[in-house]
């Protein structure tokens, strides 16, 4: 990977001259995070309006606190979400929201779609998106296709960027710990007159450790269990925009990010490729590059009755991967370029927003068993929602959408979601139903083995129903919600057809409870417990793999000396059935991975008003655990660093 350009950026932004900003300028006044959201309704609405909507926000603050380096570990602790790493950083990450396949969630980045065109099962890869330059973290819960579309029907999570305001502030910082690993940081942010911008570079680099798993001696020993597999990242993010009047206003955002990552060689044991090759070469790796972009035109007109939004927007998404003798094995590019435009009509207790797009994605594909050329398909889409709010106490979303593929044809969807809040108790009862579908991919319809071009969409439903109560003036608030789902015409792999892509018969069951609780003990005191419970069953009756029945965690939040803090995060998870391919060296079957605990603990102090020293220590009790068979996960380790801001 070339560090030249990221080294560069870095310096510029620790040594880029204060004095060129020194303008007076007044801090614009805005909405506090905990009071917005945008994903649940693609407006901006306070959170108590989002109807019967499940959405949780993972906060600037919240990712300050916790001091880790990439989304994935921010959100391994959220209610209902699972995650699946084969290997140490930088290995592909699977994201399980609700117990639905990980082609079931929607990740964003500002509204861009994250989810790779050129993955078999168009997926996201959460493995090197950092937490550089984020302002917070979206999710909603629940069949979303109404609003967006295919991937989205069980639910999204929304990677939103920080955008610039006040006077010119810069940061950087360096920190070092386990593994060999070091993160060198820098950025600055501030609004000049009409223009605001937020600019973050990162290089990550740490040597790891082995991806076949070293601490279990049921799979093979050897030189690919003792040498160590590195990752390495280098980020580049920003957001600008400008008010050219007071109603009308044009913003950009991109996100560049090139990493590397080493992972161990497997061999065919007589039923599936599952042990790792025990010695030989070690040149096996993958390298990505990823490009996401946008360009938004907004506009308030009619005394703010009118709203709307023009943008243009695309990814870019390269992986090449390596094999051990260092010759490149495979070469996947996917594409995709979206259109849109969305309005809304802001009435005093009704809010009616609609749009229309155009969607493209595009791919290519050339590996040792098949090639394919250049394949696109698009995607046409209108939408309809309405919120309606019936004085302090009803609140009632609904919306229908239309999506025409060029492959299937069209496809409908809706969704509703009432919410009521009990005015004596401030008891809110929510509740939501919803259709979604999510669209075969490209490789599923083009690739030359695997493909098949018959295949229609999957469809689902999905309902969940709870409420939530505040106590104490809102220092106290427990919740319960219960859910159900059900997925058809799943697209996967069929044995019974030399492992082609079918449409599978019968159907996917998954139902499951969420209960959190949040406690403001004092001023700096705070905890927050959640559990999830989700049971799964496949049309021939088994459970989804690597997805846990039982989940829980614990954060606790404690302020000292007015210039301190620390962070604990408990995370629970319970077995879970490991894939029916996973054998030991002794050919016996693997059926369950075992439950873990993880304990994490972070804390920072700010020496000065400009210097602050934090660490963190990860796996605190040394837990031996596997999120996919045979492959490690980090033991006990250590990270320390400073960070300067002005």
């Amino acid at each position: 990977m070339n560090k030249k350009i990221l080294y560069l950026t870095l310096a510029a932004l620790m040594i880029f001259p204060a004095i060129a900003f020194a303008e007076e300028i007044e801090e614009e006044k805005i909405k506090t995070l905990d009071e917005v959201v945008v994903t649940a309704t693609r407006t901006e609405t306070t959170v108590g309006k989002v109807g019967g909507s499940s959405v949780t926000v993972i906060t600037a603050e919240d990712i300050e606190a916790k001091k880790y380096s990439t989304v994935k570990e921010i959100l391994r602790g959220t209610l209902s979400i699972d995650l699946g790493s084969e290997g140490g950083p930088g290995s592909k990450t699977a994201v399980w929201m609700r117990g639905a396949d990980t082609k079931n969630t929607l990740i964003l980045l500002d509204g861009m779609m994250l989810n790779d065109s050129a993955d078999p099962n168009r997926g996201a890869d959460l493995a090197n998106i950092t937490v550089d330059n984020i302002e917070r973290i979206e999710i909603v819960r629940g069949p979303l296709s109404a609003l967006y579309g295919s991937n989205a029907t069980a639910g999204v999570i929304n990677i939103i960027t920080k955008k610039g305001s006040g006077k010119p502030s810069y940061n950087a910082g360096v920190e070092g710990g386990s593994y060999d690993s070091w993160k060198v940081y820098g950025g600055t942010s501030g609004a000049i007159d009409r223009f605001s911008y937020s600019v973050s570079a990162a290089l990550i680099d740490t040597e790891g450790f082995s991806a076949a798993n070293a601490d279990n001696d049921r799979i093979p020993q050897g030189d690919n269990t003792s040498e160590k597999d590195g990752w390495e990242n280098a980020t580049l993010s920003g957001r600008f925009g400008f008010d050219i009047t007071s109603k009308f206003d044009i913003n950009a955002v991109f996100r560049f990010v090139d990493s590397e990552v080493y992972f161990d060689g497997w061999d065919f044991n007589g039923y599936a490729f599952d042990d790792p090759s025990i010695s030989g070469a070690k040149e096996q790796h993958t390298d990505n590059e990823q490009l996401f972009g946008k360009i938004s035109l907004h506009s308030m007109m009619y005394s703010g009755f009118f709203e709307s939004d023009f943008y243009v927007q695309g990814t870019k998404q390269d992986r090449q991967t390596y094999a051990n003798d260092g010759s490149k094995s495979a070469d996947y590019l996917g594409k995709n370029m979206e259109f849109g435009w969305q309005g809304a009509l802001h009435f005093t207790n009704d809010s009616v927003s609609f749009g229309a797009s155009y969607f493209e994605e595009e791919m290519e594909q050339n590996t040792l068993y098949s090639s394919m050329d250049d394949k696109t398909d698009d995607t046409k889409s209108i939408w309809l929602q309405n919120q309606l709010f019936v004085g302090e106490s009803l609140d009632f979303v609904a919306g229908v959408r239309v999506d025409n593929h060029e492959n299937f044809g069209s496809k409908a969807t809706y969704r509703i979601a009432p919410a009521y809040t009990v005015n004596k108790t401030q008891t809110l009862l929510k509740a939501s139903y919803g259709t979604g579908f999510r669209a075969p991919s490209l490789i599923q319809l083009y690739d030359g083995y695997y493909g098949n071009p018959n295949l229609e969409a999957e469809e689902s439903s999905g309902w969940d129903v709870g409420f939530v109560q505040p106590l104490d003036n809102q220092k106290v608030s427990f919740g319960v919600t219960y859910f159900e789902s059900t997925y058809k015409n799943r697209i996967d792999y069929d044995p019974n057809d030399f492992y082609k892509f079918n449409q599978l018969p019968g159907n996917t069951d998954i139902s499951g409870v969420e209960v959190f609780t949040k406690w403001q003990a004092t001023n700096d005191l705070d905890f927050g417990l959640n559990y999830s419970y989700t049971s799964s069953e496949d049309p021939n009756g088994d459970p989804l793999v690597r997805r846990p029945t039982h989940k829980g965690s614990l954060n606790v939040r404690y302020h000292f000396l007015q210039k301190g803090l620390v962070n604990l995060d408990i995370i629970w998870v319970g077995d879970r059935d490991s894939i029916k391919y996973a054998y030991d060296l002794n050919g016996n079957q693997i059926t369950t991975l075992d439950s873990y605990t993880l304990v994490n603990v972070s804390a920072r102090y700010d020496l000065t008003d400009m210097i602050q020293i934090y660490g963190r220590i990860a796996n605190l009790f040394d837990e031996e655990y596997e999120e996919s068979w045979s492959y490690a996960t980090p033991g006990l380790s250590g990270y320390l660093g400073l960070k300067f801001s002005l």
